[in-house]
């Protein structure tokens, strides 16, 4: 029998719900994985403790013995990144400057507690969420489960970490420049970044913005959307999110192989690409043609697709991290202090510049689909990089210069404001995972879920799991 804290968190649901397990059972079998892994991998910045969780986990199995309505994860152990708040849980932004308790929910904690979600902490993440790398001040860098002296990836990479280690059945990710898609891609996992609006955030800066936004992250699509039927739907707090029942991201179908359009790039645009990524990435290019799909090559034609990723995002950090900047400017990460100052230098002419760009950048994507049903491109360009990286630095012989050059693969994809799913495309010579980008029109969610379900059964990449873990390897 498959452990518990190794069943998909769509059956152990249903078993919750079917009295075939407790409550109970289910959080003593992921405390008793983080207790023994999370010393090796650092995947969480808080917990409570394993009794106060247990007696949440204990409250949720009377909640079921009275006959009480229950919502869809109830039972199921959860931990939020930690730049999103937890009412009584602190929240760092994975800094040790300026760490608060505070008494509200995020929206995305509520929405996760509403769904009967028992939430045990935080994970880890990297200051104010920068780079696609997770190391920070706090606590040492979140580590890669297939092989622990690399990276999981960021800035959700507490989250990967738990994901893979089987240490939650579920986690939440952000990301503007990679952060959901990075570590999905070098831990094996399903990481969704969806539509502008698909899960709406009352963030207190910018809710107009289509740049930064929040999805799930799963070991599996069918789990990955039954997280998001939880996060998504609309909120008066949040301007751009969409009406709709989301309950449909719970009910998958396989969609049919057979005929589908695929766009192909290899290397978005001209992007350095590993060798072994691209040979993993080949294979899985035979296997969809052999299942009967239409696969003919596409190179997106982005040119001002960085420049206008990279003027959003100084704007986002200025507008986000400027006050604790100016505060703490010799306690924060310097990378974090220059982004600020690059935002705060902008001409309201280069701002309205990018925003005029990622429209026209939007558009040409949408015509894509005109001849296409999906994109695929690499999710990131190398396999998860050695646990000292602070990022990557080179890839073949093009030398990188900033912190977020080697993150193109999934920035220049940011920009299009398109749903794009990161999902696990094989691996490394070394065994190290490698995962595929896939793009779907507008608001196609459910179809990026679809086509992910279809994959997993084509190649059951993503029921693999890393080799088992002890305090010497």
């Amino acid at each position: 029998m498959t452990a518990l804290h190794w069943r998909d968190a769509t059956d152990l649901a249903r078993a919750i719900r079917r009295r075939e397990v407790t409550c109970v059972d289910v959080m003593q079998a992921f405390l008793s994985q983080i207790r023994r892994l999370d010393p090796l991998l650092n995947a969480f910045l808080f917990r409570i403790p394993d009794q106060e969780a247990l007696r949440l986990a204990a409250a949720a199995d009377l909640r079921i013995a009275r006959g009480e309505s229950i919502g869809p994860l109830h039972g199921l152990p959860m931990a939020i990144k930690d730049l999103m708040d937890v009412a009584g849980m602190p929240t760092s932004f994975g800094t040790e400057v300026g760490t608060e308790v505070p008494l509200r929910d995020s929206l995305l904690a509520e929405r996760v507690r509403a769904s009967g979600a028992i939430i045990i902490g935080k994970t880890n993440t990297p200051e104010h969420g920068l780079g696609a790398l997770t190391f920070n001040k706090l606590r040492e860098p979140a580590r890669n489960p297939w092989d622990r002296s690399r990276h999981a990836g960021g800035s959700s990479g507490g989250a990967a970490t738990a994901l893979a280690a089987g240490m939650l059945p579920l986690a939440d990710g952000s990301d503007s420049g990679g952060s959901i898609r990075y570590p999905a891609s070098f831990c094996n996992l399903v990481g969704l970044r969806p539509s502008p609006g698909r899960v709406p955030t009352a963030r207190v800066f910018d809710g107009w913005s289509p740049h930064a936004l929040l999805g799930p992250m799963a070991r599996n699509a069918r789990d990955a959307g039954l997280l998001l039927s939880v996060l998504a739907g609309r909120d008066p707090r949040a301007p751009l999110s969409l009406q709709g029942d989301p309950a449909i991201f719970a009910s998958l179908e396989p969609i049919p192989l057979p005929g589908l359009r695929i766009g192909w790039s290899r290397t978005l645009g001209g992007l350095p690409i590993d060798a072994e990524v691209m040979a993993v990435l080949e294979s899985m290019r035979v296997t969809l043609t052999d299942a009967g799909c239409v696969v003919r090559d596409w190179e997106p034609e982005w040119p001002d697709a960085d420049r206008c990723w990279e003027i959003i995002e100084m704007h986002e950090f200025m507008a986000g991290s400027a006050q604790d900047v100016q505060r703490n400017a010799r306690r924060l990460r310097p990378e974090l202090v220059a982004n600020v100052a690059v935002g705060l230098s902008q001409s309201a002419a280069e701002i309205a510049w990018a925003q005029i760009e990622r429209t026209r950048i939007y558009r040409r994507t949408a015509a894509e689909f005109e001849r296409f049903d999906f994109l695929v491109a690499p999710a990131a360009p190398v396999v998860a990089p050695p646990v000292e990286c602070e990022w990557v630095q080179q890839i073949h012989d093009v030398e990188l210069h900033r912190y977020f050059e080697w993150q193109r693969c999934a920035s220049r994809v940011t920009v299009t404001a398109h749903p794009v799913i990161s999902i696990p495309a094989g691996f490394s010579k070394q065994g190290l995972p490698v995962g595929m980008q896939v793009l779907a029109r507008d608001h196609g969610e459910h179809a990026l879920l679809n086509f992910a379900a279809a994959l997993e059964q084509l190649n059951g990449f993503a029921h693999r799991r890393p080799p088992p873990l002890t305090s010497g390897t």
